[in-house]
């Protein structure tokens, strides 16, 4: 008998379903069966991996989806009864037209009936029931719940509407048997029906794993769905077992009484036919002005962008862009570059910073010429068919970095200009990764916390890490695994759900533009924000042919643009960005010292220690920098700089390598130098020798030796003349084509990094010669983020520039100039909304400065102030400017708000008041007067800074500690802060580290054991940091532990991924315990011989911890006192001691909290 499954669920029946579609196909296969369906719960995300999953084992695939129909109108979104919000419904495509209606179908849900789940009704089943098979589904169908519900005749006439919306033949009555008693009395009335209105049976297995043995995986996965645990009573399960890929004769057992219902399956699945077609583009047309084909305009564009850059001879350089011009030609992408061109102009025509390129389109002149990138292909040796391969079709990429606040008015007018259905934005799956799996069903099974954990972390953190993997990397954990069972079953269930998709949500930047509607080619669904999403993830459509483009937003580029505004404004120079002098030693110089923070992809504490190495002397530098300091090409470093530094070591294998990595100093750094060698070495062409730099990335071995023999022998029939053929040795072949291996897996692309390396420079040349006004657009572009802005501050404050409080008379909404320092921006006071500030600076322009604060508030009285919003002003010091100390105002403002408001109130009645009639002297006299008060003591307004602000301004508790803060710690609090995308982690977990500064919260909780820990915050001079202290260490430390003491903190890093980490301590200092060393130091023996008695007088009357050392300079010898001479080191003790032996002869020094960690 044959038989085909028609009701399958897989991983994309997102949380529900844990059957993944590799091992369904293979499964399928295995049990002899030639097709399989998928029915996902109302989304098709699954179709294309599934149907190339199918085919790729020689099985037959049946798209389908497994449809939620609204009881009424899919408008409709009433709170009904949950299971009367929608039934079930199985649909299938038979042929081309049902598969594009099934995408019409699906999408409808998600656009029009999304509520709780996306909805259709039988209006929209009418519209597009051609060329689609429906079955009625399981007990949530319509059919069954009316029969389970005791309504027969209902449920018929409900078959019967199916049967005739998709026309006899097409419509399907289901049989399921998953040892639910419920079932069997439905299939029985099922039977019935069929006889009595002719609709034909079909009998399925509603699958929702694989194997049987993986009901208890599933379960797991539908906790982690519903949030609940295994021993939860109230959740929901799917009993009995029976939801896995069923054999042929399991299911002739299942259903006796039915054979025709078997037989049903296996004909439906030979009338399903429908073929994918990949790789034809669908690009939207771009309309070109009347005269011109879009061929001749881009070339008219492309000519005059070329003319316009370059000068003298143009011959290579004509002969170039014709070249580039035809292959885009004869792949079809003529309009593609006409559309990014067209979006990029728009961009710089509204003043929106666009950058200067991404990834490989930096290697196109035509890319240069038309704009689209800012960076010579030419002077930097960037290739054309890095981006564009002649030998191999694949769409073009071409990513845009716009300014990350306006990115989306570029994206709004792609979609005016192209039609709000052809231009959607991509959906991203978000999957069970394997540290998170672990911690997922660990929570499921109710294992402590602690333990799951630890085992999550034994997983190493690189990228593509499996449990697999983990295990042969972490002998302590295959340990474990062997040695416990509970963590063995930990680990067997999170294997079967490792890599199952979690979740949805919107690609960062992706978006698809197509010809005609994009639902004609991809069925659509709902992001998070409710914007419309594909429903197929970025590669898929590349494979179906439809463009996507990347649109970034970039906050580095608002910076720039920022800061050169604040240049024009405040010195008067228009800064044009692209025209800066690229070679300005001064700039690399600041480099090569390390003064890297804020710089563009140099600020990491790793980077800047490479930079301080490498020296930079030119963008090559800095572009090899930023491709090398990644892990891999980082054991590339030391000879790179080697050679840097001495070019004499430099040696190349054969003298036709000289001029390929003469700019690396004869280290291999970037795919496009793997091009190039086995173009002029092996005698390839580009497109050629791309194939075998893509197939070195991957890492296909097969390819890679066929390639060698061709690169080392050549190859006549291919055209490929070999290195032998062309003087170089087998020998010298050989080893050239082992390097290219070694490195090509870690190779950069040089054109990104070309790019970026611009805008890091263009960051630098901006701090160098303009570090008020960079730092002012620096800070503005994180003002929602206190702490990168207290980071920021600290370093402002190391360049000399001060910081000044937000000011109503001077200040602007963002980091202004003021002078040679920096203005505090007003809108990063809290609760004080941009209305307040729009009218605020809008009030001073029109009339000048405010004088005093009944000025200021009579002036604004209109515009949304209320007391809270002054309250703000003045803690925040914006009010420093006028009359009145910060204390003095916090006693009036209410007052004078309270007598503006009953004048107002008066004014409006019409009535007259006492003012009216007196005269402008005897006004002053009813004057709110300042109460006589002294201004805050320092401690108070730092803190209301801070709680305004999120930041201190005026200063800071700890400053007068920073250089021994500064001596004694390890790391910053923000370096436990959760890396940005592109930034090293600056934390290991389970490192040790010192942190120091002032407790500002304590939180005592008593543990299961009945034992009392603490969660301390530290906050230092940028941020603040959690300390978990353990009951052992808690009892120990107890009298240290207060809030506003000054400590510092030994122990070690908990770090986990995407969130901050802690510190677990493990010793406190207090500040003022740190223990000294005092040395005197004496010009030669004899006089050391000579003063000692009257040394030890002096040390006499001090007792205490600190050690003190003698030093002889004459004969460089020092002697340690015996600790029965331990002092004190004090204010006091120090006086007396300069004044008799000197001061440049005394000096006290901090001894390390703990030497475990090296210094940053």
């Amino acid at each position: 008998m044959s038989f085909a499954h028609l009701h399958v669920h897989t991983e994309y029946s997102l949380l529900d379903g844990s059957n993944k579609i590799k091992e369904c196909v293979s499964r399928v296969k295995e049990l002899g069966m030639d097709s399989v369906a998928i029915t996902d719960h109302g989304v098709m995300f699954g179709v294309i991996d599934f149907y190339r999953a199918a085919k790729a084992v020689g099985i037959k695939p049946i798209l389908g989806c497994e449809v939620y129909v609204a009881p009424g109108s899919r408008f409709d979104k009433e709170i009904g009864r949950e299971e009367d919000r929608y039934y079930h419904l199985v649909l299938l495509a038979e042929n081309q037209e049902g598969y594009q209606n099934l995408m019409k179908i699906v999408s409808a849900g998600f656009v029009d009936g999304f509520y709780y789940k996306p909805r259709v009704d039988l209006e929209i089943l009418e519209k597009y029931h051609e060329g689609i098979i429906a079955l009625s589904a399981c007990l949530a169908g319509e059919v069954a719940r009316s029969i389970t519900k005791g309504f027969y005749e209902e449920s018929k006439k409900a078959a019967l509407r199916y049967e005739e919306i998709f026309g006899k033949g097409n419509f399907f009555l289901e049989l399921q048997d998953h040892g639910i008693p419920e079932q069997h009395r439905v299939n029985q009335q099922l039977v019935r029906m069929s006889r009595e209105t002719g609709i034909e049976l079909v009998a399925t297995n509603d699958i929702h794993y694989t194997y049987s043995t993986d009901a208890e995986a599933h379960d797991i996965l539908l906790c982690v769905q519903t949030g609940k645990r295994l021993q939860d009573e109230d959740r929901m399960r799917y009993e009995g077992g029976q939801y896995y890929v069923k054999s042929v004769e399991e299911m002739v057992a299942l259903f006796p009484y039915a054979p025709q219902a078997l037989e049903n399956t296996h004909k439906i699945a030979e009338r399903c036919n429908v073929e994918i077609e990949f790789g034809v583009t669908k690009l939207p047309k771009f309309d070109v002005p009347e005269g011109y084909t879009a061929w001749e305009y881009l070339n008219k564009l492309c000519f005059d962008g070329l003319a316009e850059r370059y000068s003298g001879d143009m011959g290579e350089l004509e002969e170039r862009l014709n070249y580039e011009l035809n292959v885009i030609k004869n792949m079809g992408y003529v309009d593609y570059f006409l559309i990014v061109w067209d979006f990029i102009r728009y961009a710089r025509d509204h003043d929106i910073i666009v950058g200067p390129g991404r990834g490989s389109a930096a290697g196109s002149l035509v890319s240069y010429t038309l704009g689209i990138t800012k960076l010579d292909p030419i002077k930097y040796n960037l290739l054309f068919e890095r981006f564009l391969n002649p030998e191999r079709v694949s769409m073009p990429d071409i990513d845009v970095d716009f300014c990350f606040e306006r990115r989306q008015e570029v994206i709004d007018y792609v979609v005016e200009k192209y039609g709000k259905d052809r231009v959607v934005q991509i959906v991203t799956f978000g999957t069970m990764a394997a540290r998170g799996v672990i911690r997922d069903v660990g929570r499921v099974m109710d294992l402590p916390y602690a333990q799951c954990d630890l085992i999550a972390k034994m997983i190493p953190t690189e990228l593509n890490i499996t449990i697999d993997k983990a295990m042969k990397m972490n002998p302590e954990l295959r340990n474990l695994y062997e040695s416990d069972d509970t963590v063995k079953k930990l680990i067997d269930m999170s294997k079967r759900l490792e890599g199952l998709p979690r979740h949805t949500s919107m690609h960062a930047a992706g978006v698809v533009i197509s010809q005609k509607p994009v639902v004609e080619y991809v069925p659509l669904s709902r992001a998070s924000d409710g914007s419309l999403v594909t429903q197929f993830t970025m590669t898929t459509l590349e494979e179906l042919g439809l463009l996507k483009m990347d649109f970034l937003g970039l906050r580095t580029l608002t910076v720039i643009q920022n800061a050169a505004k604040l240049v024009e404004r405040d010195k008067g120079i228009a800064l044009d960005m692209d025209k800066i002098d690229y070679d300005d030693k001064k700039v690399y110089a600041m480099l090569g010292a390390g003064k890297t923070e804020g710089v563009f992809q140099l600020e990491s504490g790793g980077m800047t220690s490479f930079m301080k190495e490498l020296k930079p002397g030119n963008l090559e530098d800095v572009i090899a920098g930023i491709s090398l300091y990644r892990p891999g090409p980082m054991d590339f470093i030391p000879q790179y700089i080697r050679g840097k530094n001495n070019p004499d070591s430099i040696t190349y294998d054969c003298p036709e390598l000289e001029p390929i990595l003469d700019a690396t100093y004869g280290c291999i750094v970037y795919q496009e130098q793997v091009m190039q060698i086995v173009r002029n070495l092996g005698g390839y062409t580009l497109g050629r020798s791309d194939m075998v730099r893509r197939a070195m990335s991957k890492k296909k071995a097969a390819v890679m030796e066929k390639e060698r023999k061709n690169f080392v022998y050549g190859n006549e029939e291919e055209g490929v003349p070999g290195c032998i053929n062309r003087g170089i040795s087998e020998k010298v072949a050989n080893k050239i084509f082992d390097d290219m291996t070694d490195f090509a897996k870690y190779a950069f692309n040089k054109s990104h990094a070309a790019a970026y390396a611009v805008v890091a420079y263009q960051t630098a040349f901006l701090k160098y010669y303009y570090p008020v006004e960079f730092m002012a657009a620096l800070m503005t572009s994180v003002i929602d983020n206190p702490s990168k802005v207290s980071e920021y501050i600290l370093s402002s404050r190391r360049m000399g520039i001060a910081i000044l409080p937000p000011d109503i008379n001077k200040g602007e909404s963002s980091f202004s100039v003021d002078g040679g320092s920096i203005r505090y921006g007003l809108s990063a006071i809290k609760s004080i909304g941009k209305p307040v500030i729009e009218g605020l600076v809008e009030e001073r322009n029109l009339r000048g400065g405010f004088k005093t604060l009944r000025d200021f508030i009579e002036r604004m009285s209109g515009r949304d102030i209320n007391k809270r919003t002054i309250e703000n002003f003045i803690k925040a010091g914006a009010f420093d400017g006028i009359p009145g100390n910060r204390r003095q105002k916090m006693m009036v403002y209410v007052q004078i708000l309270d007598a503006e408001n009953q004048e107002k109130k008066t004014a409006m009645t019409g009535q007259m008041s006492l003012f009216d009639l007196v005269s402008e002297e005897e006004k002053e006299a009813y004057e709110i007067r300042m109460p006589d008060v002294e201004e805050y003591p320092k401690e108070a307004k730092l803190a209301f800074e801070k709680e305004v602000l999120g930041v201190y301004i005026s200063g800071h508790p700890l400053e007068e500690y920073e250089e021994q803060w500064r001596r004694g710690i390890t790391h910053v609090t923000t370096d436990f802060l959760p890396s940005e995308e592109g930034e090293e982690t600056r934390i290991r977990d389970n490192e040790k580290a010192v942190i120091g500064g002032m407790i500002i919260s304590k939180t005592v909780k008593t543990t299961r054991t009945n034992k009392m820990m603490a969660f301390i915050t530290i906050e230092d001079l940028v941020g603040t940091v959690e300390v978990l202290v353990f009951p052992r260490d808690y009892e120990k430390n107890t009298g240290l532990l207060n809030v506003d003491s000054k400590v510092f903190i030994s122990g070690r890093i908990s770090a986990g991924e995407d969130q901050a980490g802690k510190l677990i301590l493990e010793r406190i200092t207090p500040f003022e315990t740190v223990k000294k060393e005092l040395w005197i130091q004496f010009s030669d023996m004899q006089e050391y011989e000579k003063r000692e008695q009257e040394l030890y007088h002096v040390l006499m009357d001090s007792e205490g911890e600190d050690r003190v050392i003698v030093y002889v300079k004459k004969e460089n010898r020092k002697k340690m006192l015996p600790a029965s001479r331990n002092i004190q080191v004090n204010a006091e003790l120090l006086q007396k001691l300069y004044e008799i032996f000197g001061e440049k002869n005394v000096k006290a020094v901090e001894k390390r909290i703990e030497n475990t960690v090296k210094m940053h």
